[in-house]
């Protein structure tokens, strides 16, 4: 762990280094010049901004909210809340209302307001598929279904959804993101404003497994790509190869939906990063994780980028850096579940859209704890309109208090913790809706949590009547960076917490060496404010309703 303190006094050095107006000319342009990219260490990422590790505290605007005369609520709500990022639609009918003549003012307005308040942006390119639907593709594309075909059913009917199939559908899309890649490329190729693309938005299809128009059928009856097989092996036994009926079964019409839908994205994102090399991901309406896997029954969109299916488009989009989850169920089971299955060591975490409502800011601390590269509630802008029962109520300064809170304790600490989160170093919980205690596990530690307790005295058990204010609903959350031999960062609320020994510290007497409360400034500095003892360590280390920053340091000792 020495040379862990080591990495962790030279990352903050670097970060001193980077932020530091004395900086040398030389050195501001070999920052300028690193393009925005993911890094990966041991399965453990990091989105790489201006040549340091960056997490992304963001917010994502309305649908509508994409226009140059509706930004100033949504830079209003980002500031309340805190956030380093915008995510924002940028729509095919905007820029392209008539086919071949290109207007990119909204870009141009979009980008040079995120300057001036200091934002990052991630485009979201809705383009053939915005939920599924064609509903921001130009007028000349969605109406021209001889041209732009859609899908059709086992019926022959056709369905709202444009078909993956669709040649002349793949070459307009293609056409027009490429016009928006290369506008970012030339108005943003300095100041790296675009940080990372979106390409479509939750793609698939409600109602259909698949397209069984004729061209679709031909398709269908290929044998699987190669890539596919050795990418995604059938749910249950089947021929090693063959057509998609032949090796994956009752799963094939899904699975080749997926890879089909996949192909297209795939298309549309390589052809963009040969004009402008940004990472770009899909997003994911989800299914349900904790649902046994089954063949698709009507019960999610088919095709998109489930975690079933991360494997074939792997395989299928290369030019993807990763599937990441959108999440409105509020269940903390769901939420966890749904974690577990996209966070792999072939697929970075990251919670591009979340419900706003304030029962989702406690997964905060769990989703960057487990070292995401970035969180963005949806309808984080204060437009007119509440995405009610799906989000909060609340359309003003109260909806972006709760993520506000969460997001300003952050904000000091985002590069080192996106560098610790790389070197794997941190964890996170959120209090689930059981409220029963949880445990975070670390070299020499366990740090354990329990909910609804007071600052002071024993444990309150789940039959009290007398509980803590502002707790009548789970809350509460940690996350902790471990950045040296039993020395802690933890940020969190409405927690209690004990540090136990573990492995070569198992049933070692400890004790703490220092409690500080307090935050890290614009440089990466600690600058402590208190230190805790006697009572406010007596009874574990109780994090209050405010979102708290705590450097902890425990030891152990002999008799």
């Amino acid at each position: 762990m020495k040379k862990n303190r080591l990495l962790t006094a030279m990352c903050a050095l670097a970060m001193l280094a980077a932020n530091a107006e004395a900086a040398t000319p030389s050195a501001t342009s070999a920052r300028a010049a690193a393009m925005p990219h993911l890094v990966q260490k041991d399965g453990h990422y990091a989105l790489i901004v201006d040549g340091a590790p960056f997490v992304m505290l963001g917010g994502q605007a309305h649908n509508s909210s994409n226009y140059p005369g509706a930004l100033k609520q949504v830079w209003a709500a980002l500031k309340d809340a805190h956030a380093n990022t915008l995510e924002i639609p940028i729509a095919w009918e905007q820029i392209e209302p008539v086919e071949g003549k290109f207007d990119f003012s909204y870009v141009d307005t979009l980008l040079a307001q995120a300057r001036q308040n200091h934002i990052r942006l991630v485009p979201l390119w809705f383009g053939t598929w915005k939920n599924t639907s064609p509903s921001y593709a130009p007028e000349w594309v969605k109406f021209d279904n001889r041209r732009f075909p859609r899908m059709l059913g086992k019926d022959g009917k056709p369905s709202y959804c444009l078909s993956p199939l669709g040649e002349q559908t793949l070459k307009a899309d293609r056409k027009a993101f490429v016009a928006l890649m290369t506008h970012i490329r030339q108005i943003d190729a300095k100041q790296h404003t675009v940080i990372m693309v979106q390409v479509e938005n939750e793609v698939g299809t409600w109602g259909l497994a698949r397209d069984y128009s004729p061209a679709a059928e031909a398709a269908f009856r290929q044998p699987v790509p190669a890539a596919v097989l050795e990418h995604k092996k059938p749910p249950l036994p089947g021929a090693a190869g063959g057509s998609w009926s032949e090796v994956y079964g009752q799963y094939a019409d899904e699975y080749f939906h997926a890879y089909a839908i996949a192909s297209y994205i795939e298309e549309v994102a390589k052809a963009g990063r040969a004009v402008y090399n940004l990472p770009m991901y899909v997003n994911n309406a989800l299914r349900d994780p904790l649902e046994p896997m089954a063949p698709w029954k009507n019960n999610f969109s088919a095709g998109g980028p489930s975690f079933d299916v991360i494997d074939i488009y792997r395989a299928a989009a290369p030019h993807i850096d990763l599937a990441a989850p959108d999440f409105y169920s509020p269940e903390s089971s769901k939420v966890t579940a749904t974690l577990d299955k996209f966070q792999r060591p072939d697929n970075a975490l990251m919670v591009p859209e979340m419900s706003n409502a304030a029962s989702y800011a406690r997964y905060v601390y769990q989703i960057l704890g487990r070292g995401s590269l970035g969180i963005a509630p949806f309808g984080l802008d204060y437009a007119d309109y509440s995405n009610y029962p799906l989000g909060a109520k609340a359309k003003d300064k109260t909806m972006a208090a709760p993520f506000g809170a969460i997001f300003a304790a952050f904000r000091p600490v985002e590069h080192l913790w996106a560098q610790w989160a790389l070197e794997g170093r941190t964890r996170g919980i959120a209090e689930s809706d059981a409220r029963t205690p949880q445990s975070m596990a670390f070299a020499g530690w366990t740090i354990k949590a329990s909910f609804r307790q007071w600052q002071m005295g024993g444990e309150v058990g789940p039959d009290s009547k007398d509980f803590p204010p502002d707790t009548e609903s789970p809350n509460g959350g940690v996350a902790v960076a471990q950045i040296g031999d039993g020395e802690f960062i933890v940020i969190g609320q409405h927690a209690r917490l004990w540090f136990d020994g573990a492995g070569a510290n198992a049933g070692k007497p400890s004790g703490y060496a220092r409690v500080e409360e307090g935050q890290f400034d614009a440089s990466g500095k600690w600058v402590m404010e208190r230190n805790w003892n006697g009572d406010q360590v007596d009874s574990g280390l109780n994090l209050p309703g405010k979102p708290t920053v705590l450097k902890v340091r425990i030891r152990t000792y002999s008799y």
